[in-house]
């Protein structure tokens, strides 16, 4: 049923949201050198490897792999473009892709990089690794950014156990209002 609710919801979303998908797609390549999508090695299901999609919010010369809050000053390299995209949370739209081909779900644990072993181990304790990784999640409205690994593991373990078709929509109805506030969200809010 999850899977079905994701495969009709993404392609849905994908047909009404292609017009600002475009928009977003010129004003990056108008705006910065390189390309419109950025595409990351992320966990997928059962630890497996995928491609995420993402707007491209940072410039080209970025470190690769290395996840924006540990970078020594992130705002160096976050676009003009790529902050408004980061604070409306718009970069993420390519993932309804993700979705639609099943490497992702629209509500489940956020897909950690591929080296972030502290956080995949975390989240072996709860199961987390086990389900699809989501658009948005349990811990995504819940701090975002500013949770500390253990407690996003945890929030991950909870949503394991909680899943159903109405936490989803809970979720989904809580990013709504995380999204509007720009709660957690950290870098690129220049």
């Amino acid at each position: 049923m999850k899977r079905v609710m994701d495969w009709l919801l993404s392609l849905a979303g994908i047909i009404v949201l292609m017009p600002i998908m475009i928009v977003i797609a010129v004003a990056i390549k108008c705006s910065s050198k390189g390309p419109v999508f950025f595409k990351q090695k992320r966990v997928g299901i059962h630890k497996s490897y995928f491609n995420i999609l993402k707007f491209r919010t940072m410039r080209i010369d970025t470190p690769k792999d290395c996840p924006t809050h540990l970078l020594s000053n992130p705002d160096l390299y976050i676009t003009k473009v790529g902050a408004f995209l980061r604070k409306t949370s718009l970069d993420e739209l390519p993932q309804l892709f993700n979705i639609l081909k099943g490497d992702m779900s629209i509500v489940g644990p956020r897909p950690a990089l591929w080296n972030q072993d502290d956080l995949i181990a975390e989240r072996d304790r709860y199961g987390a690794n086990d389900i699809r990784p989501g658009l948005t999640g349990w811990a995504q409205v819940n701090g975002r950014d500013e949770l500390a690994i253990e407690e996003k593991a945890k929030l991950d373990g909870e949503y394991v156990r909680r899943m159903s078709v109405w936490f989803d929509f809970k979720c989904i109805l809580r990013t709504v209002t995380s999204v509007l506030k720009q709660d957690g969200v950290k870098e690129g809010r220049k």
